[in-house]
């Protein structure tokens, strides 16, 4: 029986086949547990056509992550941009971000779960965390009210707590820990930390 990736399927779709198959398998196993066969089975691609595209299933992992912290940028820019209340802009974003986790729960997890062990996932991990503390950081030096407030504290390392705290808390929620897979009680916690940290 032919395989799908015959000449006549667009190579965009084949790569996308690969990303859903990788998400859909980490939906139900760990990742550290996955071999590139079971992806190419599960995507109904040949095993050329998954080297086309990836050199391994870490740099398909990579993909899906950066699409999703891609995302994460976006429900955060009301508050990085500054455009309108800090406190509201703050609980909008951290709702946003609950949502975002939630929906990418499988990828989000398996990069958590997986850095810490793997040189090119830490590698990425670390890199993409980096891109959020230095919006933080970024938003937190151009207030001056805050930076007043903030007179002596270091700011990259606060922006970095803040941030990694978030991290921990929507992996949590992620693996539905109580009580942080109550959204509310989630969005209501991490809201509470960077206001009372930032705005008082």
């Amino acid at each position: 029986m032919p395989r799908r990736d015959e000449p006549n399927q667009h190579p965009t779709e084949l790569r996308e086949r690969i990303l859903g198959a990788l998400r859909d398998l980490l939906g139900e196993r760990t990742f550290d547990t996955l071999s590139v066969a079971e992806i190419i089975a599960a995507a109904g691609v040949s095993r050329a056509s998954f080297y086309f595209y990836f050199p391994g299933k870490q740099a398909a992992l990579a993909e899906l992550v950066r699409r999703a912290v891609s995302s994460g940028h976006e429900a955060a820019q009301p508050w990085v941009r500054g455009e309108v209340d800090a406190r509201e802009a703050l609980r909008l974003g951290v709702d946003a971000g609950a949502g975002l986790w939630l929906a990418n729960a499988p990828v989000l997890r398996a990069i958590v779960e997986s850095w810490a062990s793997d040189p090119q996932l830490r590698e990425l991990w670390l890199a993409q965390m980096a891109t959020f503390t230095e919006a933080a950081l970024a938003r937190i030096e151009a207030d001056p009210a805050v930076t007043a407030r903030l007179a002596g504290v270091d700011a990259p390392a606060l922006a970095a707590s803040l941030t990694w705290t978030g991290e921990r808390l929507y992996y949590l929620a992620a693996c539905a820990v109580p009580p942080f897979d109550d959204r509310t009680v989630l969005v209501d916690t991490l809201t509470h930390i960077w206001v009372s940290t930032l705005y008082a």
